[in-house]
C-alpha cells in the first residue's frame, strides 16, 4: 500500500516572516534613535547660547543687571552634545563590539548632559563672575537672582541623547552598517573566481571597471 502524499498546508508554503519583521523593527528603532539623538543634540546646543540666570549687583548708588548664559555656567553640555552627535553617526560606521562601545559612549554623554544641566539650573557662580566684571570688584555680590527654564530644556536634550544611546545598545546589533554594501561588493564569494571581461563587449568592460578590475589586463 503506497503512502498518499499529504497536501502542503498554507503555513508550510508561506513560512512566518520573522526575519522581515525583525528587519522592519530594526529600521524603525534606527530611525527613532537618529531622530531623537539629532533633536537632543540640537536642543542642547541651542540652550547653551540662552540666558540661564539673571540678577542685580550693586555699583555705587545704583544696581547693574547681570546675566549668565549656558556657556558661562558650564560648557560641558554643549561639548558633550557634539561628542554625542559624533557617536550617533559613528554607530552606523562600526560593528559588533565597536558598535556597543560607541552606543555606550552615546548613553554616557546623554546622562552627563542631564547631570550637568540640572546642576547648572541653580548655579550662581557664573553670575558672581559677571558681577565682578561689571563692577571691577572681585567680591561683588548678586541679589534678586532668578533662573530660567533653559537649563531644564538642556537636560531634556540630554534625555533624548540618553534614549538614543539605550536604543543603540538594545537594537544596534540589527542595524545596517554604512560600509557593509561596499565590503560585500569588494569581496567575492569564497570558492568563486570572477570571469575575465570580454573586450569585444562594452557592457562587460563597464562591469569590470565597476568591480575595480583592469579589463585590459590579459590572463
Amino acid at each position: 500500500m503506497s503512502a498518499v502524499p499529504q497536501p502542503r498546508t498554507e503555513a508550510a508554503e508561506n513560512p512566518p516572516a520573522e526575519p522581515a519583521a525583525r528587519a522592519g523593527g530594526g529600521r524603525r528603532s534606527l530611525a527613532v534613535a537618529l531622530l531623537i539623538g539629532a533633536l537632543g543634540a540640537a536642543l542642547v546646543l541651542l540652550t547653551g547660547a540662552q540666558t540661564w540666570g539673571e540678577g542685580r549687583t550693586g555699583a555705587g548708588q545704583g544696581a547693574l543687571p547681570v546675566s549668565a548664559d549656558g556657556r558661562d555656567v558650564t560648557g560641558l553640555p554643549a561639548a558633550l552634545a557634539v561628542v554625542g552627535l559624533a557617536a550617533l553617526v559613528a554607530v552606523l560606521a562600526v560593528r559588533r563590539l565597536g558598535r556597543i562601545a560607541v552606543a555606550a559612549l552615546l548613553t554616557l554623554c546623554g546622562a552627563a548632559i542631564v547631570l550637568t544641566s540640572v546642576l547648572g539650573a541653580t548655579d550662581t557662580d557664573a553670575l558672581r563672575a559677571e558681577a565682578a566684571k561689571a563692577t571691577g570688584l572681585a567680591d561683588a555680590g548678586v541679589a534678586h537672582v532668578s533662573h530660567t527654564a533653559w537649563p531644564w530644556l538642556s537636560a531634556a536634550g540630554g534625555v533624548l541623547l540618553l534614549l538614543a544611546g539605550l536604543l543603540a545598545l538594545r537594537y544596534g546589533r540589527g542595524w545596517p552598517a554604512m560600509s557593509g554594501r561596499y565590503e560585500r561588493a569588494e569581496r567575492p564569494a569564497r570558492g568563486r573566481t570572477l570571469a575575465a571581461a570580454d573586450p569585444d563587449r562594452p557592457e562587460e568592460l563597464w562591469k569590470a571597471l565597476d568591480r575595480g578590475e583592469d579589463p585590459t589586463r590579459g590572463d
